[in-house]
């Protein structure tokens, strides 16, 4: 009778979240708030060169900034993700925010490098707490295109780090100018509360998810495509998944934290055209975003996840090569493909482990994080030991690691289906 009652209310909440309407509203506003978070994080790799000739600083120093606040974020992002799984906190939204905020003031008035790096760690804490539940929120307003909602979702983000440096051309002239940018943190935070507001009502009105036997589920056919899978083949898709993860996220750190020390040294650009080659870069990283998601639910997650990372490996092994003119193009173009793998990763594992949206989505957050963080402080050692073209003829190897695609097994788009009828 447990088993049945089970079951029932498995099949209940499928068959509730297949019918319900994708909340465009909370989307774009959940979004948009990314788009914010994401323009104060991108401000920090964009006054890199400001803060590098204020307190003369060297590469490694600056990717110890970049590791501090990344590293806060991974760190911290599975943790919260886990605690929210279980006790979801629709206000901590905007408690992120509001931490990121506080971070943004602490870089303005920073007097010495430790206080820059304290600053650092304020933006990754805010960060680590807003994007797991802001992913729940998004997939909560799907209305089952996951894919699509988390494109849109990271459309969001990506736009914010591509305006963050063309802000800082603009109007970051000298350190205390960075305090004028947490006007957009305080927007957030009034977003947010309203987000949280919806939340909390949305799931007063809808049961606690009830997970049920799996292989049950699956003999029944009422279970997602997924559910065959052995416990074993799950957490080898996972290693999987994040070697793809090291590859996308570690290459992005080479263009993200040094691109612009790249073009200066090797074209001999002043900081502000490097910063606008930057944001073109960051451009492309948001526009080819939204591609990833509508194609991974309608012809699968595997095929996006195989385009875009082993697909950009002949680009990245010409770019050190390129001149001012192709290098500007190539990195549109890498932008442009690597940008889709990241939903269809995050969809991907979500569909490996349902029962876990928050701590999949702050493992794959943090862990993105994180290895930006790493990638940027290993890169300004080796950057400081060698050069920074050396870097780049380095790290165009990395997107080979896509050929690891080939292992993870096929998951269609998530459907549910109803249970089997015996012949009468």
């Amino acid at each position: 009778m447990a088993s049945g009652t089970n079951l029932d209310a498995v099949q209940a909440q499928a068959r509730a979240e297949a019918a319900a309407k994708t909340v465009f509203p909370i989307l774009l506003s959940i979004s948009f708030c990314h788009l914010l978070n994401d323009t104060v994080q991108s401000l920090v790799p964009a006054i890199y060169p400001l803060l590098k000739a204020s307190f003369h600083l060297n590469y490694g120093q600056v990717g110890r900034i970049a590791l501090t606040l990344q590293l806060t974020a991974s760190l911290l992002q599975p943790v919260v993700g886990l605690y929210t799984d279980r006790r979801p906190q629709p206000y901590s939204l905007a408690v992120g925010m509001g931490i990121t905020m506080i971070g943004l003031l602490a870089f303005a008035m920073a007097p010495t490098y430790v206080s820059i790096l304290a600053a650092a760690a304020f933006v990754g804490i805010g960060s680590a707490v807003f994007h797991p539940e802001a992913s729940r929120v998004a997939r909560m307003a799907s209305g089952g295109q996951h894919g699509t909602a988390q494109s849109l979702f990271q459309v969001g983000g990506n736009a914010g780090s591509a305006i963050g440096p063309l802000l800082a051309f603009l109007f970051i002239k000298g350190q205390a100018n960075i305090a004028w940018f947490s006007f957009l943190a305080l927007l957030g935070i009034v977003l947010l509360a309203n987000i949280g507001a919806w939340f909390r009502n949305s799931r007063s009105h809808h049961p606690k998810p009830v997970v049920a036997d799996p292989e049950h589920l699956a003999s029944l056919g009422l279970a997602h495509p997924h559910v065959a899978l052995s416990t074993q083949q799950i957490g080898w898709s996972l290693a999987v998944l994040v070697a793809l993860m090291f590859s996308k996220f570690f290459y992005l750190a080479s263009l993200m934290s040094y691109y612009t020390f790249y073009l200066m040294n090797k074209f001999h650009l002043s900081i502000q055209n490097a910063q606008l080659h930057l944001f073109l870069f960051l451009g492309a990283v948001a526009a080819g975003t939204f591609i990833g998601g509508p194609v991974g639910d309608k012809l699968g997650r595997k095929l996006v996840i195989w385009c875009s990372i082993l697909g950009v490996l002949p680009f990245t092994l010409v770019l050190p090569y390129a001149n001012l003119f192709w290098t500007s193009i190539l990195s549109v173009i890498i932008g442009l493909i690597l940008a889709s793998a990241f939903s269809a990763i995050l969809v991907y594992a979500q569909e490996l482990m349902p029962g876990r949206i928050g701590a999949v989505s702050g493992l794959f957050f943090g862990f993105a994080f994180g290895m930006g963080g790493v990638g940027a402080a290993i890169l300004g050692k080796l950057a400081d030991l060698t050069s920074i073209d050396f870097v780049y003829h380095v790290c165009a190897y990395l997107p080979a690691i896509g050929i690891l695609t080939a292992f993870l097994p096929d998951l269609g788009p998530a459907k549910v289906h109803q249970p089997k009828t015996a012949p009468a």
